[in-house]
C-alpha cells in the first residue's frame, strides 16, 4: 500500500481545445472521441467461456458548439454543388496543468482522420424557450492519426 498513488489533483475536463483542418473551434462546449471496436465472439468444444477478438472498429467523433459559424452549412452547400463528401482532420487536445495527469504525460492528443458528418445537421433551430443556439454534430473517422 505505501506505493499506491492517490489521484488528488484529476484531470479536468474543462480544459483543452479543438481543431477542425487545423482552424481552432473558439466556440467547443463539448467534445468527445469514442473507440468502438468490432467484436467477433465464439465458442470452441471444451471450452466453457467465450472466445472473443477485435475484427475491426469504429471511430465516433461528437463536436457540441455555440452556433457562430455557418461552418456546417457551408458542408452542405459545397456537397449540393460538387456532390464531394466532406472529409475532415479533427483533433482535440486536452491539457490541465494543475491536474497529476499532467505532471506525468504533458498532455492528451487525440488526431481522428477522414472524418465525414453521419447524423443530422440543423440547418435553423429557434425556441422561444431557448436562449443561444447550440449544435451538435457526430462525425464517423477513417483512423486516428
Amino acid at each position: 500500500m505505501a506505493n499506491e498513488r492517490v489521484n488528488r489533483s484529476p484531470l479536468s475536463a474543462r480544459e483543452g481545445k479543438v481543431y477542425l483542418d487545423g482552424a481552432l473551434i473558439a466556440d467547443t462546449c463539448k467534445f468527445q472521441v469514442v473507440f468502438k471496436p468490432d467484436v467477433w465472439s465464439g465458442k470452441q468444444l471444451s471450452e466453457p467461456g467465450t472466445n472473443r477478438r477485435w475484427i475491426g472498429y469504429d471511430i465516433e467523433v461528437t463536436i457540441e458548439e455555440w452556433k457562430t459559424t455557418r461552418r456546417y452549412r457551408n458542408m452542405i452547400d459545397s456537397y449540393l454543388k460538387d456532390g464531394k463528401t466532406p472529409e475532415l482532420t479533427i483533433q482535440g487536445v486536452q491539457t490541465d496543468k494543475n491536474s497529476d495527469f499532467y505532471a506525468t504525460n504533458k498532455s492528451e492528443t487525440v488526431t481522428c482522420v477522414g472524418c465525414v458528418p453521419t447524423d443530422d445537421i440543423n440547418l435553423i433551430d429557434m425556441d422561444t424557450d431557448g436562449d443561444v443556439v447550440k449544435e451538435s454534430i457526430k462525425f464517423g473517422a477513417k483512423r486516428l492519426a
